[in-house]
């Protein structure tokens, strides 16, 4: 079946390292995407970054829709090639990638044409801003279904245990987006720049380079079960056990951004610079959890298969083992963004104002980074069991308290814009928490595994 990593068996700790680290490796290109544009709208100015800011909230909203068939692929595929059953898996694929389709072309349809009320959700106050970031988000929705399908060809290589493709794909990508967005956002020679448009063509093509990819490589490799023509013989069943599966994870990121778009309305009080603050800071942030995503991917696969062949104490082990390196990575975030998060934060915005208010939000939520990567890690092998619901459920109740506390938090005789960020720490301590003792609950009681 070509390149695909049997991991049921051999040892633990390599087979988990060599899936883990390009899926690590993954992320971070998928965080340097953002990052690298907000580097360079930074430029621009505040405002530009609050633009892109707001606009992308509903490019991570699309996350919430993504995910149905990303996670059920994820899952579902992995415990069949951990059984060997590479008809279902071919099944799956096909779903999944059917799913996925149409719920991208649905998804861009409505940002199209309620792109100026969404915006105006935001309540932004000032012209300038809400022109640029309708103009961003009209332009990035050309490529939503790019955006779409990249993450579930993604989830489905991975699944397979073949990490190594989606990093050398993404990588293209970021490459691109590396060379057009200086180009296109601040110009070159006697082309002045589109601004915060630059940055959307780029970030489109970028992602259409690596569909092209992604597509390249699936026919020409030896994985029979993964040329599916998405056009003819839907399932229903098949469908219907992805979205079994995806839905609480989608409710859950859906719910996520909802809540986050909450709280942007509450910051949106300050001005623009805690907008851009908030934005920039969650891309600095990302880097512990999104390096912690990729660990959790790695072990939701790891976790399909050997459920798929039913060897459970392997996948207790493979949890151990990941959890272990994910506190490492929670401890070297938590030192960065308390004790220098002032340096990191003025590559992105050199502004004065900005650096002190960033400084405070990556402090704030520094206290919380072990506890964010234990949460997240913890929910891999929940997923990996087809138990996506515990994860989903505890991240929604705490999550939401969110917005509760920082209505109250963020009052100006309390804590000001600091309660925002305040809140957001105390409730990611709350879930590292939560998910730990349910954990423990599940697996002395057996039901695990069931």
């Amino acid at each position: 079946m070509g390149q695909t990593l049997n991991l049921t068996e051999g040892s633990i700790v390599k087979k988990l390292i060599a899936l883990a680290l390009p899926i690590m490796g993954t992320s971070f290109i998928q965080m340097a995407y953002n990052m690298i544009d907000m580097i360079w709208v930074g430029r621009v100015g505040s405002s530009a970054v609050a633009a892109v800011g707001t606009a992308g909230f509903f490019t991570w909203l699309a996350m919430a829709f993504v995910i149905v068939s990303k996670m059920g692929a994820e899952i579902k595929v992995s415990q069949s090639v951990g059984r060997k059953d590479y008809d279902s898996a071919k099944n799956y694929v096909r779903a999944s990638l059917q799913i996925n389709v149409a719920l991208s072309i649905i998804y861009s349809l409505v940002m199209l044409l309620f792109r100026g009320p969404l915006i105006g959700f935001f309540k932004l106050g000032d012209p300038e801003v809400i022109h640029m970031a309708e103009v961003y988000l009209a332009a990035v929705v050309i490529g939503l279904p790019f955006y779409f399908i990249n993450p579930v060809f993604t989830s489905i290589f991975n699944a397979i245990g073949n990490s190594k493709m989606p990093f050398y794909v993404n990588t293209c990508g970021l490459i691109v987006n590396i060379i057009l967005d200086p180009i296109l956002i601040l110009g070159i020679g006697n082309f002045k720049g589109l601004g915060v448009l630059g940055a959307a063509i780029a970030t489109v093509i970028a992602q259409v380079v690596v569909s092209l990819l992604f597509l390249y490589n699936i026919f020409k490799s030896n994985y029979d079960f993964l040329r599916v023509n998405i056009l003819k013989d839907f399932s229903l069943k098949y469908a219907k056990i992805i979205c079994k599966i995806g839905t609480p994870v989608a409710i859950q990121s859906g719910l996520f951004t909802v809540f986050a778009m909450i709280l942007g309305r509450i910051i949106a009080v300050y001005g623009p610079v805690p907008i851009a603050v908030q934005k920039v800071g969650s891309q600095i942030e990302s880097i512990s959890w999104m390096t912690t995503e990729g660990l959790a991917v790695a072990l939701g696969a790891f976790v399909g298969q050997n459920f798929g062949a039913k060897k459970f104490d392997r996948i207790i082990e493979g949890y151990k083992t990941v959890l272990k390196i994910a506190l490492c990575i929670g401890v070297f975030a938590s030192i960065l963004l308390i004790f220098f998060g002032n340096y990191v934060f003025a590559i992105f915005i050199p502004e004065s104002d900005a650096i002190v208010q960033g400084t405070s939000y990556l402090k704030i939520l520094g206290y919380s980074q072990i506890f964010m990567c234990i949460e997240i890690t913890t929910s891999g092998i929940f997923n990996g069991v087809s138990k996506t619901h515990i994860p989903s459920i505890i991240s929604i109740v705490l999550t939401g308290l969110r917005v509760p506390l920082a209505y109250i938090l963020s009052s100006p005789n309390i804590l000001g814009i600091d309660g925002v960020w305040w809140a957001v720490s105390i409730t990611s301590i709350l879930k590292g928490f939560v998910i730990i003792f349910v954990l423990i609950k599940y697996y002395k009681s057996k039901k695990l595994f069931e």
